[in-house]
């Protein structure tokens, strides 16, 4: 019964129709444990035949020795009945210890016993006490019958089996045959059996071995006279001849050749044979050696297709006489096992390996260095867009602070945050920065401290750590003081009360502190001219809070008339020191002191912040504001993306639309008066003017990313995820080359190793196949209803492998350059949804991880079928190694994983290291292979999201990283070590590129 169900469409790619033969893993379980009790049949009677050689040959030997030297009879049947005496009455003394019945046959059943004469007496029997039947591995005993004679006394003759091989169980010149491809259950040999006793006709078919049984021939008295005869004709022998081999062979072959000839009683009152109990029927002797050998043949024969089972044979054999021993277990030297939550997963130790405990695992001499950072943190992030005098501009993504020169098109990173980076704020002095940061958790889920760094952007060496244990859950908003140049910097956290906390610059203590509001802050800052005046807005409030004597005093804006906003979404300082707001609703409030109401408020009451003006601005919530030298207002809108710029007094002035592509209006950064850059809600940074428009410089995914693959021979790879956009990058110009919409997520995809077109893999079992040029769909195709997970290509592209997650692994054929597919089967067999798979270098076998742990194997070539013997594809090459588990990359997973700790691995193309991407935002570097648990390696940061996936460009110069919900892109340089402290760099087109000071990464 095959494991896999194969289903073969006709070549004209219409027929879609499957065999519906789906077996369940249960029964191909069942299946493969019923073909192991099989084989250990076989094996069991190949070992119960050389121990009936061994009973056959130990009287023998015996009686040589007696008829060489008569005298040492009675002196070695004395010895004899001692020691098989006090070895029976020890076994029986355990056994009743333990309450178990010896088995009657755990000694030898026959001795020769000599009587006063030195005359040899026939074999007798001792009849032991009536009980219940008894098994054990290799035999079964039943109790005594009524009237059996036990009279004659029998000496049982102890025997101890050390060490068996099932290699000595064949027929002498029968090399082992290694057949075709047939089930395991169908043990060949034995058809010929029933087939040979059909022609001799030689009485009623015999009863077919089971694993308890054994097959023994009848021990004959033996002639005195013969042995005689045989001591007279070997006393003629010299004595170096009787020491020789071949004199060992002539005794031997006279024994047997006398055994064969007629045999006279000694005793009077001849007894039948003596037969080992439960033995097969008894016939003719050359026909059961006829037998032996066949069924040794076959066993050989099934054992040479199965190298694991005939290594677990081997164990049991070799272990069936002591007690206790335990059936199935590898040595060490044959597989190991590693446990996820619990369930064992047994990994073969290929062949090349020879001292697996010997191995040593090194970190690679190969390091990562932060290279190019793709995308924009502008969906949830206000105020992240500063430009610096350097003619860089400052934003963040994930863990890194990017400073992009926007006309040299290079990038250097401040790196040095743990957790994602919430806010910005840019120095009087134009040259520090400060960043703050969340909480987020360790690996073991313990939160950590959010901080606000503050940090030198030339230099990018960080100047100080502040409010580290201060601030809860994170930083939502941080500004520096203006009136006294930077002598104060003001952080709201994101507690339950938001505190606002201010810090002196100059010793980095904090000086005041206050609960600000249990609603969402947005906007925090100082009063351009006063540092003693701080503002806050955000849900439905706008708060002016003044400092004095390190008190906190708050004043609520009064909206009075004008109807309050849901939101309040940014502020700026205008030239007469009015507060202007941009709100939820489209307008632009400006506000101002008044006078106290001393008739509405009453005596006593105190000068208020109120409305004194509402300018209708944009079409949905006003993001952003931002002013310019002279007094001029640049706003930025959301539902409507227009930029529009004021006068001082809130005239319109000029206005653009940025194209619906790159979203609304997030933040403004001005650049020279005239050239701005704008923070767009889809995450992407434009440049550009009012009169010639905005273009992209920095863009990226809007969503949790999970598809990457990288080009077979170009610096470009493609990503894909819950934004539903596909997006071809390429490495060398650090660009979005283009970008296409599809209906669903894209959830994985990989290149035809042509090069000329790309898989995509969708969440409601959809893909697509698109030329890499035209952009154009060559052919789509639907498997199943559940989304797919990985998607891979052969090494020649003539198949392409779709796993998914309704737990099958299609495959297609590929003709016409990857343009056309047709469906040539499909992968039965795991129990679980397909995480990972990889295609052998010969094309013809996948390997494939499954979401409950399982590694299974695929013989492509042969129809899709699934190799139970995962043993015999441990010395198998793989053209690439994605799978999480195998036995190259166990020593990736850390002590205690939980079997999703690690989302993705890539080895490189060298085959010297592997990348590994993990649930906690690193990426680490091992060596391939690293088959060892708690192997070393380099850890890298950068994500603040779990990285979902990386890829080794194809020259193995760079390595690709992709976080989860960070949406962030990490381009790493590759660089191996050299002699001593020097590194030498892999060939690279990249600009060049800088991170922070940075101790080396262990």
């Amino acid at each position: 019964m095959d494991s896999s169900t194969n289903s073969l469409d006709d070549a004209s790619a219409d027929g879609s129709a499957d065999f519906a033969d789906r077996a369940s893993m249960m029964e191909v379980r069942l299946q493969a444990q019923e073909d192991e009790i099989t084989l250990l049949k076989s094996s069991l009677a190949d070992a119960l035949r050389k121990i009936r050689l061994h009973d056959q040959l130990l009287p023998l030997l015996k009686q040589q020795l007696i008829a060489l030297n008569p005298s040492a009879a009675a002196v070695l049947n004395k010895v004899r009945c001692t020691d098989g005496c006090t070895g029976s009455t020890r076994r029986s003394s355990s056994s009743a210890a333990e309450g178990i019945r010896p088995p009657a046959t755990s000694q030898l059943s026959d001795s020769i016993v000599t009587n006063a004469n030195g005359h040899i007496e026939s074999p007798v029997s001792m009849t032991p006490r009536p009980g219940p039947a008894t098994q054990d591995r290799s035999t079964q005993t039943e109790p005594a019958l009524p009237g059996q004679d036990t009279g004659q006394k029998r000496v049982p003759l102890p025997r101890r089996v050390q060490s068996l091989q099932l290699e000595d169980a064949l027929a002498a010149g029968k090399p082992l045959v290694d057949g075709t491809r047939d089930k395991l259950h169908r043990v060949p040999g034995w058809e010929e059996e029933d087939e040979e006793e059909e022609e001799t006709g030689g009485g009623e078919p015999e009863k077919e071995l089971s694993w308890t049984s054994s097959v023994e021939e009848p021990i004959q008295p033996i002639s005195i006279k013969c042995l005689q005869k045989e001591a007279h004709q070997d006393r003629s022998c010299s004595p170096e001849e009787l020491g020789s081999p071949s004199a060992s062979l002539r005794t031997s072959d006279s024994n047997l050749s006398s055994r064969s000839g007629p045999m006279s009683p000694i005793q009077e009152g001849e007894k039948k044979p003596l037969v080992r109990r439960n033995s097969e029927k008894l016939g003719n002797p050359e026909k059961q050696k006829k037998r032996l050998d066949k069924k040794a043949a076959s066993s050989a024969n099934l054992l040479s297709r199965s190298p694991s089972l005939d290594n677990r044979a081997k164990e049991l054999v070799s272990g069936a006489g002591s007690l206790g021993s335990r059936r199935g277990t590898y040595s060490q030297e044959q597989s190991i096992k590693m446990f996820i939550r619990g369930r064992p997963i047994t990994m073969y130790i290929p062949s090349n390996i020879q001292n697996y405990e010997d191995l040593k695992m090194e970190p690679p001499t190969e390091r990562l260095e932060l290279d190019w950072v793709y995308g924009y943190r502008g969906r949830d992030c206000r105020a992240n867009l500063y430009f610096l005098p350097s003619g860089e501009a400052v934003f963040f993504i994930a863990c890194v602070v990017v400073l992009y020169h926007i006309n040299n098109r290079t990038q250097r990173h401040y790196d040095k945050h743990t957790d994602c980076v919430r806010c910005l704020t840019l120095h009087p002095d134009k040259v520090r920065m400060a960043s703050g940061q969340t909480a987020g958790v360790d690996k073991d889920g313990k939160p950590l401290h959010p901080c606000v760094y503050i940090w030198d952007s030339t230099t990018l060496v960080t100047l100080q750590q502040i409010g580290l244990g201060a601030f809860q859950r994170g930083v939502g908003c941080v500004a520096f003081s203006f009136a006294d140049s930077g002598a104060f910097l003001c952080v709201i956290d994101d507690s339950n009360e938001h505190m606002l906390s201010v810090w002196e610059c100059n010793n980095w203590t904090k000086h005041a502190e206050v609960k600000s509001t249990n609603e969402a802050v947005f906007c925090v800052e100082f009063n351009s001219s006063d540092s003693t005046n701080i503002i806050t807005c955000g849900k439905s409030h706008v708060y002016f809070w003044t400092l004095i004597a390190g008190q906190f005093t708050k004043k609520q804006g009064i909206f009075g008339k004008y109807k309050k906003p849901k939101f309040i979404q940014c502020f700026v300082f205008s030239l007469t020191g009015d507060v202007l707001t941009g709100d939820s609703e489209g307008n632009i409030l400006t506000w101002g002191k008044s006078a106290a109401d001393v008739k509405t408020l009453g005596k006593g009451a105190k000068e208020t912040f109120q409305i004194m003006r509402q300018t209708r601005a944009h079409e949905g919530s006003v993001f952003t504001l931002c002013t310019l030298q002279g007094g001029t207002v640049l706003s930025g809108g959301g539902k409507d993306r227009k930029i529009i710029r004021w006068s001082a007094d809130l005239a319109p002035e000029r206005e653009c639309e940025i194209p619906e592509n790159y979203g609304a209006v997030r933040t403004i950064a001005d650049v020279d008066g005239e050239e701005l850059l704008v923070g767009t809600t889809r995450n992407a940074i434009l440049r550009g003017t009012f009169s010639d428009g905005f273009v992209a410089i920095v863009q990226g995914h809007m969503d949790e990313m999970w598809g990457l693959a990288t080009h077979p021979s170009q610096n470009i790879f493609i990503t894909c995820g819950h934004d539903r956009q596909v997006c071809l990058w390429n490495t060398e110009e650090h660009k979005l080359d283009w970008c296409i919409t599809v209906e669903e997520y894209g959830l994985c995809a990989d290149f035809c190793p042509n090069g000329s077109v790309v898989s995509v893999g969708l969440s409601t079992g959809r893909w697509m196949v698109f030329d890499l040029l035209t952009r154009e769909v060559v052919c789509e195709s639907i498997d199943g209803n559940e989304q797919l997970s990985v998607m891979r290509y052969s090494p020649d592209g003539s198949f392409l492998a779709v796993g998914s997650h309704d737990n099958f692994i299609y495959i297609y054929n590929v003709t016409e350059s990857g343009r056309r597919y047709t469906r040539f089967g499909k992968c039965n067999g795991h129990s679980s949804f397909i995480t990972h798979l990889d295609w052998s270098k010969d094309g013809k076998y996948i390997m494939s991880n499954s979401g409950d742990y399982e590694i299974l194997y695929w013989d492509i070539a042969a129809g899709c079928k699934l190799l139970r013997n995962r043993f015999e594809s441990k010395d198998r090459e793989w053209a690439s190694y994605t799978c999480v588990l195998g036995f190259h990359v166990m020593g990736v997973w850390l002590e205690g994983s939980d079997g999703t700790d690690i989302n993705a691995l890539c080895r490189s193309h060298s085959e010297r290291m592997v990348a590994v991407a993990d649930d906690f935002c690193k990426v680490h570097l091992f060596q391939y292979p690293c088959p060892k648990l708690k192997a070393p390696s380099h850890k890298y940061e950068g994500h603040g999201s779990h990285v979902t996936n990386v890829r080794f460009t194809h020259s193995d110069s760079h390595l690709l990283s992709m976080g989860g919900k960070d949406t962030c892109i990490i381009q790493w340089r590759v660089i191996r070590g050299g002699a001593g402290d020097s590194r030498e760099r892999l060939p690279s087109a990249s600009p060049t590129s800088t991170s922070s000071p940075e101790p080396a990464t262990s």
